[in-house]
């Protein structure tokens, strides 16, 4: 009997099998998910261990898990083996005849070689529901080049959408382009779940980084295509080129804060610019960009952030914090919510982490394990297909799995 099997139903994926090859963050992400959700997540992972196991975000390196790993891999069970082998490929085909999904981001082709491309899994397993994750596509002429978060967001078109004109565009602070895939991979997962119960079919899901951080940009890119409107970036460090002014971040005396859509004739009573007087956002907000940001900038820098969040909020206008880390760790909305969860990891000692974006009344996400050690669950996922202890002893003295 497993954790998960002792403690009850935990989720609303209770009872479904998801097998996770996959490596890095995109693929590992989207099955924890899954896996957050009540599913019974099998990492298959080499013998030496996941690639992501030894590449510290950081440099955070925790004690026998890094942090990095730490973070994407929860509530899953870890069978290490070594796909190369006959023995270990033939394990991985009992895994897949009991599987509801199989999740993989290798590179293209290799899938094929390691005998896991979706024609011969559907073989075995007529109701799988097979998801492969790349960087630009299954084929195409992109479809060897490396999908790197960074080089994603440079393709994307976005970075070219904030900042000012003729300055290096800035990529996003946080792995945008993996974040993004992942949840689309997620949100793939689920639909595909729901046609089987519907129709009793499986099938082939593929999601790629470069359509994933594309379609995100739904409103911005239709402006582009249908409104026929120029991406221009002004002389100022607008937040959007889409977006009225004065829409950004600007400094006070003692920091930052943000500010978007104000009514112009409020904050220029606000701040004391006089010359807003008589200006409507939806004209002068447009033709008068640089301007406006300019006279907002040197407003905001001479008072602190506290006094002018007190007298931007009061009056209507939408205003907010820059937050760091910390700032965000230590909110009372974020206490409120319980957005970060605690456990206790039996190498790792008290981990304290982001949680779950959605509530459920009736079937809550929860942890039941952390990130697991390389093969810890070897034995006990092996014991699961029916093997003996006599064929798993063998299995691990030949090198064909690894485990305790």
């Amino acid at each position: 009997m497993t954790e998960s099997d002792a403690a009850g139903p935990r989720g609303v994926l209770d009872g479904y099998r998801v097998v996770d090859c996959s490596i890095a963050m995109a693929g590992p992400f989207a099955a924890q998910r899954l896996g957050d959700l009540g599913a019974d997540v099998i990492k298959v992972e080499p013998t030496a261990g996941e690639w992501q196991r030894f590449a510290a975000a950081g440099g955070a390196t925790g004690n026998l898990i890094n942090v990095s790993f730490l973070s994407l891999n929860r509530n899953k069970r870890s069978l290490a083996v070594d796909l190369k082998s006959a023995d270990g490929a033939a394990v991985v085909r009992d895994l897949i005849a009991s599987a509801d999904v199989f999740l993989q981001n290798y590179r293209p082709g290799v899938a094929g070689r390691l005998g896991l491309d979706y024609e011969t899994l559907r073989a075995i397993n007529p109701s799988i529901v097979y998801v492969s994750i790349s960087g630009y596509g299954e084929t195409g002429p992109y479809k060897d080049r490396p999908g790197q978060d960074l080089l994603l967001q440079a393709m994307s078109g976005a970075m070219l959408s904030a900042g000012r004109k003729g300055e290096p565009p800035s990529p996003a602070g946080q792995y945008l382009a993996d974040a993004i895939t992942a949840s689309t991979a997620f949100e793939a997962v689920l639909a595909a779940l729901l046609h089987r119960e519907r129709t009793g079919e499986g099938q082939l899901v593929t999601v790629n980084m470069l359509d994933a951080l594309t379609t995100l940009q739904m409103q911005e890119l239709s402006v582009f295509t249908v409104g026929d409107v120029p991406q221009e970036r002004g002389e100022q460090p607008n937040a959007h080129v889409y977006i009225r002014a004065p829409y950004g971040v600007f400094a006070t005396c003692d920091g930052y804060l943000a500010l978007g859509f104000a009514d112009l004739e409020t904050l220029g009573r606000v701040i004391g610019e006089p010359t807003f007087a008589g200006m409507t956002p939806e004209v002068e907000g447009w033709t008068h960009r640089d301007e406006l940001y300019a006279k907002t900038e040197a407003r905001l820098a001479t008072r602190t952030t506290a006094e002018w969040l007190d007298e931007l909020l009061a009056a209507g206008i939408w205003a907010g914090p820059v937050y760091g880390y910390a700032d965000l760790v230590d909110d009372p909305q974020i206490a409120h919510n319980g957005t970060f969860v605690e456990y206790d990891h039996p190498t790792e000692g008290r981990v304290k982490t982001p949680g779950f974006p959605y509530r459920f009344s009736k079937t809550p996400a929860r942890i039941d394990r952390g990130a697991p050690l390389t093969g810890e669950h070897t034995r006990e996922v092996l014991a699961g297909l029916g093997m003996s202890d006599e064929r798993i002893d063998s299995l691990l003295s030949s090198g064909a799995v690894a485990g305790s």
